[in-house]
Order: structure tokens, then sequence, then C-alpha cells
């Protein structure tokens, strides 16, 4: 079932149980999520949690999330088990307190940059970056949903950031690899090779390579894989210490049964191993720079282009809770920027921007269009919109963009609302509500007659 010479492999690395590991290979995936409590305080019924994540949660089963309206609203992200030990680390190495610079560089499509920005908080700035155009779009999606006001998403390749001399606190690779770690889907088993996995270690050294640079003087990168092999982990990880100044940290796992520590030649780096832990393989190694990075070429100005005009102003002031200061015009429509304006002048003159901190609106003749992207987010200021309760049904159609039916409200914008949470927006104008779902999203499959048989059943105390 498995390459012979992979196999050969994992029986000479001492670290690792290969007979064990083999046969936890055979068994089908764990089925995780990981919760967003700021907008669901629910847990999944007949659940059990992922040790080292305080939201994530193990199901029973695997559900339809496409079916699931609570999904498409940002409360929760599947996410496989093991790379939410991001959490411990960065709790480790930061206090996540003030204005921190974060780095996801290879972000699609979108599980740690989610975890990410709920771990640094509204005073933080988060960098989720994909090089490949349709991957970064799904990474844009993902992001909109889960609905931090503290991400900007961008599309570079890794080159593209180093020049931004250290400019981030915190950086984390989770860098392209031959998948060893996935071996459970017959596709990566397929698609390995010994070549590929030679290949992915030496684009793995030039990923690290231009990014380096971006990490300031002690900050922090995160290196991660989802692969068993030492020539894309630990070996790349000593290679980075000889050719720069740096050193790998300690990570507490005493309290996480199954974590795997790898010691080799004075670096430190840690193996998740199926049969040792409750998901899929991967390695993981954290090291702090403790050399000097260049100096930025800045071009400073008071604000950014596209101030905002006095109506522009009071439609912020009314619609959403972001201070008029972190507010912008581009064209025609307004965004709030998670960055200072400093940072975002000059992230624009060096990186391709997707998703500009969070849409607000567009403005049009005849007034306003709030954007999807603000009845997701947590700056939207609830109040300033009627909201119309779906039941799943409804929902469902909603997320389809069919017709939906008058409801009893006002004329003008509301939000349609899931057990209470914020889907998007609609607007009654008067004979008919048009539904303003973005089309690009929308639910294509066929309905089941029984579709709540699919969905998470919810923890009611």
């Amino acid at each position: 079932m498995y390459p012979e010479r992979f196999i050969q492999r994992i029986n000479s690395q001492k670290y690792v149980d290969a007979e064990g590991l083999l046969k936890a290979l055979e068994d089908p995936s764990p089925v995780s999520i990981r919760l967003n409590r700021s907008k669901l305080d629910k847990n999944p019924l007949n659940s059990m949690t992922v040790p080292w994540c305080s939201a994530g949660f193990y199901l029973e089963s695997r559900p339809s999330y496409t079916l699931d309206p609570l999904f498409h609203s940002g409360c929760y992200y599947p996410q496989e088990a093991s790379g939410m030990f991001l959490e411990q680390v960065f709790k480790q190495v930061s206090t996540g307190d003030g204005y921190l610079r974060v780095l996801d560089l290879c972000a699609a499509p979108g599980g740690k940059s989610t975890h990410l920005s709920s771990l640094i908080g509204s005073q933080g700035l988060l960098i989720a970056n994909e090089v490949i155009k349709t991957r970064a779009s799904i990474l844009a999606e993902n992001i909109t949903k889960w609905g931090n006001s503290n991400t900007i998403v961008t599309r570079n390749d890794p080159s593209a950031f180093s020049e931004l001399y250290g400019f981030f606190d915190i950086i984390l690779v989770d860098a392209p690899c031959s998948g060893e770690g996935m071996f459970r889907d017959q596709i990566a088993v397929t698609e390995w090779s010994e070549e590929n996995a030679s290949h992915c270690s030496e684009r793995q050294k030039r990923i690290l390579t231009d990014v380096w640079p971006s990490l300031r003087e002690n900050g922090i990168l995160i290196y991660s894989t989802c692969t068993f092999n030492p020539g894309e982990n630990e070996e790349n990880v000593k290679w980075m210490i000889n050719k720069y100044q740096a050193e790998t940290m300690d990570i507490a796992i005493s309290d996480f049964k199954g974590i795997t520590e790898i010691e080799y030649q004075g670096i430190k780096g840690y193996g998740f191993y199926p049969g040792r832990i409750k998901g899929e393989g991967l390695f993981i190694s954290v090291l702090r720079k403790t050399g000097l990075s260049g100096s930025i070429k800045r071009r400073i100005r008071k604000k950014p282009d596209g101030e905002l005009n006095k109506a522009d102003i009071e439609i912020v002031k009314e619609w959403t809770r972001f201070p008029a200061e972190s507010t912008i015009r581009e064209e025609d429509q307004i965004f709030s920027l998670p960055a200072s304006n400093e940072d975002y002048n000059l992230l624009k003159q060096n990186l391709r921007i997707t998703k500009t901190g969070t849409r607000i609106c567009t403005s049009k003749k005849n007034g306003y269009v709030p954007d999807h992207e603000l009845a997701l987010s947590e700056g939207i200021r609830k109040e300033a919109f009627p909201a119309a309760e779906l039941d799943y049904n409804d929902a469902i159609r909603y997320l389809r963009r069919d017709n939906i039916m008058p409801f009893d409200t006002s004329k003008g914008w509301f939000t349609a609302t899931y057990k209470g949470v914020n889907m998007g927006f609609c607007n009654n104008i008067g004979n008919r509500v048009n539904n303003y779902y973005p089309v690009d999203w929308r639910i294509r499959m066929s309905i089941p007659e029984t579709t709540g048989r699919y969905i998470i059943t919810w923890d009611t105390k």
C-alpha cells in the first residue's frame, strides 16, 4: 500500500514507531473542527476536546459542511487537529499583546490563518499570503467568513517579502511538502516519490531564505510540514541554524500525551505521529532570530491614498464600530485597515494585496451598498440593520442565492441570520427582497431532503 522506500526510511528513524505508524495510517482520519468563539458559544454534541487547542473538538463523524449555514457564517473551521498545536506554540513564544505583526506565508486554505487571527487579537496585524491565485481567493473567502478585522490577504511569491527587513515579529512557514503525514489519503501516497521529497526540501530552503530578512531581531519563525521526512524537517532546520544567526526554542509538551520531541545535532523539533496522537502527521520547530535585519526603505505619507469625505465618515460611524482613523477609501470602496497607515503604505508598495482588511461598503450615486464582508465582520454595528431570522430551509435557499420571500422588515437593508448569527445582507425594495449573498460563494450542490442528518448537532447547555 505504501512505497517501499518510504517504509525503509521510517524504519531507520529511531524516534518513529514504524509498525505502529503504518497500522494507524490504515484507520480513517479523525474529524475535527475549531470553533469561532466570537460567534458561537456552544460545543458540538457528543464531541471530544482537542487537548492542545481551547476551541478544538473531535467529531464522531464527518458532517456536510456545505449544508451547514453556521459553517458559511464562520462559526467554525474544519481543521486537522495536529495543526491546532499552533496555539500552544504561539502562547509560549509570544504574549500576544499590542501591535504584533504576524505573517502566515503559505496560508491557503486558511486553517492556520483563521487560528492566528483569533490568537493575536484585535490589536495585532496578520498578513495571510498565498502565491497561487485560485488558492488566494479561497483564503480570502475563509478569512472573510471568520470575521476578524485584523487580517490582510496578499498574493505574492515569498521573494516579495525579502525587502521588508525586520518587519514581522512572528512568521509561520507551513511549507509545501511531500505530504507523508496525509498518507491516509491515497492521492498523497500516489503522488509521493523520493525525487519529489528532495525537490520539496530544496523549495523549502528557498522559501525560508526568501522570507528570513523580513523577520526582526529576536523575532520568531515557526516552521512546519505535514511530512515525516527528516530531509524536509529537522535537516532543513539545522541548515537554517548553520546558515543564519538563529537558535531553536524549546516548547513545553509534557501536558500533551503522544507528541514526540526530536533532537538532531543541537536543534529541536516536535513530531505528531498517527498512532501516538489523534490527528494527521505534522512536524513543527520554532526558531528565534539572533542576528540583525537591514532597514526598510519607507516612503512616508501622513495618510493612505483616498481619505473619507463627510458622508463616508457618517456611514462608517452609523454601520460599524471601526475607528474613523482606521478607514480609507479606494476608488468607490471603503475599507477598515488592521494596519497602521504607515505600515499599510509600505505593504501596498511591496506586495500584491488581495483583501484589504474589511470592506465596509461601496459608494453609489444614490447611497451606499453594504458589503458582505461587513455582514460577517466583528466590526459591524448590529443595531444598524434589522435582522430577519431564517429557519434552516430558508437559510439554505439564501446560501443558494435563491429568491427570498419578503420578511416583516421595513424597506432597506437588513441582515439574514441563522441561529442569531449573521449570514449576509438582503435589501427589501418593497415588492421583493434582493439576495446579496456573493454569487461566487453560492451553494451549487443538490440538496438532499433529509439535510438535517448531515450537519453538526450542538449542545444546548
